[in-house]
């Protein structure tokens, strides 16, 4: 039988036993006083805002990169007598009747003489990069949180994405590859989520959502950006893209070092009294900024301290309770077809008859109109791990419908439509309200009990 104690007071039950001051009750909020200290936004912290975005423009070049740099390059007869044409399974055609139109060292393809292995071995190096998101996503999820902080948080991830991106260059088989773009995967996990709490966490609520999306259009310039770094490599080795992609990456987790400020949120909840006050003062206008020396003496820390629990414990309670796990469920299945479609595409499309190029590019912007759903989609960790999950089968999928190019998308539109019949089994799609809460909604759901009970009673 499911437990019926509330989800957010079960976490708080020691404290909620003993009895509080009343005068502490009317304490303000850290957020409140953070946000009166600071304003709603300045000058300052759009440049902060904006410096941590730039995280996703990174970001977004490694999780596509494989896009080019794994492509299955274009070919062309040298002899006809083989029976060798357009449409021949060069497989099955002696070495010296056919060429590839560029280079060998252009793609991995090419070079490592990969044209007739399996899906899973071509496939490996984009699952793989998927694989180390998804492990990544798990074993660094409490770091930005707890020990690390936001802020050295994005700059390691950002740091080992970019090293593991130019040690690549160096990758002799698809092996040595493949391990590398793990690390890749693994480094990269927590960039999106940590920078999107960053930037909340320095503005006022009132901007949230609007710095938020500054992060999301960020990713897609970074997509943007791949199709003409690719163009104007055209010809030139795969190990270029990886150069021009890790190097300005590693400058940045350089700036981010330097310049970007700690969350004065994190450094308060932390202890950090002084550090956060120091913060509050560079990002401040002058004239509130006389205020920070005694606004935080009114503020009572135990709660904001609380309300840090262990991810774990909290994706604990949400299975144990009944109700939650029956709108988790139906959603993370929604999230692993949405993964699977969202980065698979992108990677099946060297398989069309078309400029590459311009499909890519065609592709990202439609990235744009998308930031606000994609925003809204994947703001739970556990739906962006099913997201990216998704994402492991994928490149697999792709590399198995080389042979005629579009069998693929048949999969994904399947694969996504099937996924999206599980929103019928959410009670909001069914007209009922959601709550704002999840106190509420579990003293909604003991309500709806007992009077089932009374009923059958």
């Amino acid at each position: 039988m499911a437990d019926s104690t509330p989800l957010l007071s079960q976490a708080n039950s020691a404290e909620s036993q003993s009895t509080t001051p009343p005068l502490e009750k009317h304490r303000p909020s850290l957020d409140f006083t953070i946000e009166r200290c600071i304003g709603v936004f300045g000058w300052a912290q759009f440049f902060q805002t904006l410096l941590v975005s730039l995280a996703w423009l990174f970001d977004a070049q490694q999780t596509f990169i494989s896009v080019f740099t794994d492509a299955y390059p274009t070919w062309h007869c040298t002899t006809h007598p083989h029976g060798c044409d357009s449409v021949s399974n060069i497989c099955y055609l002696p070495k010296n009747s056919w060429a590839w139109d560029w280079p060998s060292y252009t793609s991995i393809i090419s070079e490592w003489k990969l044209e007739c292995s399996s899906s899973i071995i071509t496939g490996l190096p984009a699952s793989s990069f998927f694989m180390g998101c998804l492990v990544g996503g798990f074993v660094l999820a409490t770091l930005a949180d707890s020990s690390l902080g936001r802020k050295n948080m994005i700059f390691l991830s950002c740091l080992t994405m970019s090293l593991s991106s130019l040690l690549t260059v160096f990758s002799t088989n698809i092996w040595v590859y493949s391990a590398l773009r793990l690390v890749c995967g693994f480094g990269r996990a927590t960039i999106g989520t940590s920078a999107l709490v960053l930037t909340a966490e320095l503005v006022g609520k009132r901007w949230r959502g609007q710095v938020g999306v500054i992060g999301f259009f960020c990713f897609t310039i970074g997509f943007l950006s791949l199709p003409a770094i690719a163009y104007l490599n055209r010809g030139s080795s795969w190990r270029s893209l990886y150069l021009w992609t890790s190097i300005p990456g590693i400058f940045y987790s350089m700036l981010v070092h330097f310049f970007v400020r700690e969350s004065p949120r994190w450094l308060f909840v932390r202890g950090r009294k002084e550090e956060a006050v120091a913060t509050l003062k560079s990002i401040a206008t002058p004239s509130r900024s006389s205020c920070l020396t005694w606004s935080f003496s009114e503020v009572s820390f135990q709660e904001e301290r609380c309300n840090n629990g262990n991810i774990f414990s909290t994706i604990k309670m949400l299975v144990q309770k009944r109700w939650a796990f029956r709108r988790l469920l139906p959603v993370l299945v929604i999230g692993f077809g949405s993964g699977m479609v969202y980065y698979g595409m992108p990677l099946g499309l060297g398989n069309l008859s078309f400029n590459l190029y311009l499909s890519v590019t065609l592709n990202a912007l439609a990235e744009i109109p998308s930031s606000l759903i994609t925003m809204l989609l994947i703001a739970t960790s556990l739906v962006r791990q099913a997201v990216v999950f998704g994402g492991v089968f994928g490149p697999m999928l792709v590399a198995a419908d080389r042979r005629d190019g579009i069998s693929s998308y048949g999969v994904f539109g399947l694969v996504i439509g099937c996924c999206g019949l599980f929103a019928i089994c959410l009670p909001e799609t069914r007209g009922r309200a959601l709550c704002d809460t999840m106190d509420e909604e579990e003293q909604k759901e003991k309500a709806i009990c007992n009077d089932e009970g009374d009923v059958l009673a």
